[in-house]
């Protein structure tokens, strides 16, 4: 049975970059972002659900306007608990299904989610892996990622867990305030060392 290890981490903190070192260190990833698109594709059964309460975001298609649905949901926390209480039924039902086909052909799956706990998938990890980093500096990185106002990003960041959480709740964490190749160094090791707990 294959070592489930979980990454997570503030938003801009850099959590691409050493789910990239655990590649390299020979774990299989599961893009729990990527899951989280797959099953808001129009017309599917999570967005005809999420439509009977936000109707303005979808169109005859079922077709989620993103960019409308987050406008929302960052502003109202009760709309977000709603929004993740749906999903995360549907993300976390194809995660299962991604591990089960996963098992046995590699020894150590790498879930990166953003939203870890939220999602309950916590339950499944054996390690959680954090990454933090300056606020300042992850606003930079989002806004020029993502192309959004310096208040839209702050919205997102202050819908989210602060970094104290993870430091509490994480066996590990990452900090990336520094280069990429030292959070690189960190992720490393971290990588190393589960793999040396489970050998």
């Amino acid at each position: 049975m294959s070592i489930i290890v979980g990454l997570t981490g503030q938003s801009g903190a850099g959590k691409s970059t050493v789910c990239e070192t655990f590649r390299e260190e020979g774990f299989a990833i599961i893009d729990c972002d990527n899951v989280a698109r797959q099953v808001t594709e129009a017309g599917s059964d999570c967005n005809r659900e999420l439509a009977e309460h936000f109707p303005d975001c979808f169109d005859k298609n079922f077709t989620l306007d993103r960019a409308k649905m987050a406008s929302i949901v960052f502003s109202d926390r009760e709309k977000l608990a709603l929004l993740e209480r749906i999903e995360f039924k549907y993300i976390t039902e194809r995660i299962d299904v991604l591990i089960e086909e996963l098992s046995g052909i590699l020894d150590y799956i790498l879930l990166d989610a953003p939203t870890l706990f939220e999602a309950g998938v916590d339950k499944l990890c054996k390690v959680i892996v954090a990454v933090v980093s300056d606020e300042e500096l992850r606003l930079e990185r989002i806004m020029k990622r993502d192309g959004i106002s310096r208040e839209q990003t702050l919205k997102r960041f202050y819908s989210q867990h602060d970094e104290a959480f993870f430091r509490e709740h994480c066996d590990y964490v990452i900090d990336n305030d520094r280069d990429l190749s030292y959070a690189c160094e960190q992720a490393r090791k971290a990588a190393r060392q589960i793999k040396g707990m489970f050998n």
